[in-house]
């Protein structure tokens, strides 16, 4: 089992690294339970741009590739990307009903 540890972890950091413009700063955790292997992802605060992508598609295709080298050792592989400290994400825009002018539509008679 020694060696499927190193794998799923070690093959994180090598693409992690290859990405972000601060490969000095990738940590990981590796957490071994009943529902599988859960990595935790570390980096700096100026990267999470380039390991989320845009729309999170980078993630995901690190996720899968993951769920992959997982698969090979018999292993469910998870993984987790840290909110940096002090993250400041912006609020997710929620649907403005009320904010919609319905004014040319109000006298339909439908």
């Amino acid at each position: 089992m020694a060696a499927d540890k190193a794998q799923d972890q070690d093959f994180l950091e090598f693409v992690v690294k290859s990405i972000v413009a601060n490969p000095n700063d990738v940590t990981t955790e590796r957490v071994v339970d009943e529902r599988g292997v859960l990595l935790s992802l570390s980096i700096n605060p100026a990267d999470m741009g380039y390991v989320i992508g845009r729309r999170g598609q980078t993630a995901q295709a690190i996720r899968t590739l993951l769920k992959i080298v997982g698969a090979k050792n018999n292993a469910r592989v998870n993984l987790k990307i840290n909110e940096p400290e002090g993250s400041q994400r912006p609020p997710r825009r929620e649907r403005a009903t009320a904010e919609v002018d319905t004014t040319s539509v109000d006298d339909l008679k439908i």
